[in-house]
């Protein structure tokens, strides 16, 4: 092995450059922890409020386009329709984003609006309340009258954490 000349000197100067320098503490993975069981389902006699903390055994299916054809449904979930109304539920708790969600769509439906988004977001590490609790709201008696698809929004729309909503044509009677 043949030494290069200066090599002493740059030794030298490498060992004075990282004469301070402190190795890093071994990193300790975080303990695992078991996920919590859901909480038992509580009974009530008023209308209850749909939770998103109770886990069903039938999962809602986000992407649905029972009410129209497939080049429709096409456009739908790539993004190609114009969305002409957007409610973001950021910062609601359950019963006031279920009251707005409702709202919102009866009054897009009955200004004749076609595509809107509602944006729940994503939540923390993707279990957020309000994105899990959308989709079964939409599935219930009182919101699937004035629906016909359901598609999880673009990532420049939202992504995850929205959805893109088709309304039926304005019927004679809004509350159809």
């Amino acid at each position: 092995m043949t030494r290069r000349a200066g090599s002493t000197s740059d030794a030298s100067l490498w060992r004075r450059a990282v004469r301070d320098v402190k190795p890093l503490a071994p990193r300790v993975a975080p303990p695992v922890t078991a996920p919590m069981p859901p909480p038992p389902r509580e009974t009530a006699t008023a209308r209850p409020v749909p939770s998103a903390v109770t886990v069903t055994s039938q999962r809602i299916a986000i992407d649905r386009f029972t009410g129209i054809d497939r080049a429709s449904a096409e456009r739908l979930k790539r993004g190609k329709r114009e969305i002409e109304a957007r409610l973001d539920l950021h910062g609601m708790t359950q019963d006031e984003a279920h009251r707005a969600l409702l709202g919102f769509v009866r009054g897009a439906r009955l200004a004749g609006k076609r595509c809107i988004l509602v944006i729940t977001g994503r939540g923390r590490l993707g279990g957020g309340v309000l994105k899990a609790a959308v989709p079964r709201w939409l599935d219930e008696a009182e919101f699937r009258p004035h629906l016909l698809a359901i598609a999880t929004a673009q990532p420049r729309d939202g992504g995850a954490g929205a959805l893109y909503i088709m309304l039926r044509r304005n019927a004679i009677n809004p509350d159809q």
